[in-house]
């Protein structure tokens, strides 16, 4: 890992909002792709000893992603993402929430926004989530959402570094 890449993690309770701003060494091309193919998302998106499985994604304006982290045990956790805004390889913006195997949503969800850019070949990532409810935020701190999401951008910078080399 580098150590010099920026990586910020704060948590506004009183906006109901999560602020995390990650640098990658890699294009910001390959890190949009990460970000919104499948097949890259599945190589990254669960924290060990977890693994993420999509069971579909359409990523456009409207499309939805519904995908699963599961245990090593088995054990499905069900999501839907549903993207409300994209602006290719700069900001994407999505609604998350919480589903059953069905596609039964879990309310209430929170409203992520992504930022890319590049500078001297490293990207940097901004994302804000804001939570619909306090409540919701509460859970995700206690459920250790920053704890997994950490472990899971570094599962992405080493699939970057791969990836990268491949290039």
């Amino acid at each position: 890992m580098n150590n010099d890449l920026l990586f910020d993690f704060n948590v506004d309770k009183a906006a109901k909002t999560v602020f995390i701003t990650r640098e990658f060494n890699a294009g910001q091309s390959l890190v949009w792709d990460a970000f919104t193919k499948a097949e890259l998302l599945d190589q990254w998106g669960a924290p060990a000893p977890m693994r993420a499985k999509t069971k579909y994604m359409d990523f456009k304006v409207g499309g939805r992603r519904f995908y699963a982290m599961i245990s090593p045990e088995g054990q499905e956790r069900w999501a839907v993402q549903e993207y409300t805004s994209i602006s290719p390889k700069t900001n994407f913006k999505m609604y998350n929430a919480v589903a059953d195997k069905d596609e039964n949503r879990e309310l209430p969800g929170s409203e992520w926004d992504h930022n890319f850019s590049e500078q001297n070949g490293i990207t940097k990532v901004d994302i804000i989530i804001f939570n619909e409810s306090f409540e919701r935020l509460e859970k995700m701190i206690e459920m250790g959402f920053k704890i997994g999401f950490t472990m899971s951008l570094k599962n992405l910078e080493e699939l970057l570094s791969t990836l990268s080399q491949e290039f």
